[in-house]
């Protein structure tokens, strides 16, 4: 399956039957990142949690007492 990083419009391959594959086929949100955009993503991230100024934001899940 040949897919497009939605971040440098590269094209690469990848293969039909992997997870990967199935979930872009199935649900068309998932988009396809390169692994060279992917590792950008993931030093500068680290870099800004390291900052001390970056938050995330994770939901509360309440649990039901039944």
């Amino acid at each position: 399956m040949r897919v497009k990083c939605v971040l440098c419009d590269k094209i690469e391959s990848i293969e039909d039957e992997s997870l990967q594959a199935k979930r872009l086929r199935n649900r068309p949100i998932h988009t396809y990142m390169c692994k060279d955009c992917q590792a950008r993503i993931t030093t500068k991230t680290q870099k800004r949690i390291e900052t001390g100024n970056f938050k995330l934001f994770q939901s509360k899940v309440k649990e039901e007492e039944w």
